[in-house]
């Protein structure tokens, strides 16, 4: 039996998909929740999720502490403060921590929608090691591969 594909999620995916259910986000937080891929986050995300959900999108809050429960979660710690530092050197310092902290978790995705910091600069993900991709360029390759690590994937 092949190992799930662990994806290290950014907020901006998690809210995405708690916004819309049929976007890119929305269907990989589905895949998360039917364990066909295993959703990884650290805490200062799930805080960041909290804090701009309550912030800007209140109605939503219900759902998102539903969805948090369903997706059993694979939650790391807030990175070493050391780590934070050395990424600052290679992203933008406001991601500093999200980038160490998926590091630090060595998921086989860093799946975001941050094309300024991430996406489009392709040194973060040559000096970090990880496979940078957006939630639709996941997808794309999901489908192309028929596969999300869990044996065949179904719609």
């Amino acid at each position: 039996m092949a190992t799930k594909l662990r994806l290290f999620l950014d907020a901006s995916v998690i809210i995405a998909g708690i916004a819309s259910l049929t976007g890119a986000s929305g269907i990989i937080l589905s895949l998360c929740e039917a364990g066909q891929v295993q959703a990884v986050v650290s805490e200062a995300i799930l805080d960041e999720c909290q804090r701009n959900i309550q912030r800007k999108l209140p109605e939503m809050m219900p759902r998102f502490q539903r969805v948090m429960k369903a997706l059993k979660l694979e939650v790391v710690p807030y990175p070493p403060l050391e780590q934070v530092r050395r990424c600052e050197e290679i992203i933008h310092r406001k991601d500093a921590h999200i980038l160490a902290a998926a590091i630090e978790a060595r998921p086989d995705y860093l799946v975001t929608l941050d094309a300024t910091h991430f996406l489009k600069d392709p040194s973060v993900s040559q000096k970090s090691g990880l496979r940078i991709v957006s939630p639709g360029d996941f997808l794309e390759e999901v489908i192309r591969t028929g596969s999300t690590g869990e044996g065949e994937y179904s719609t």
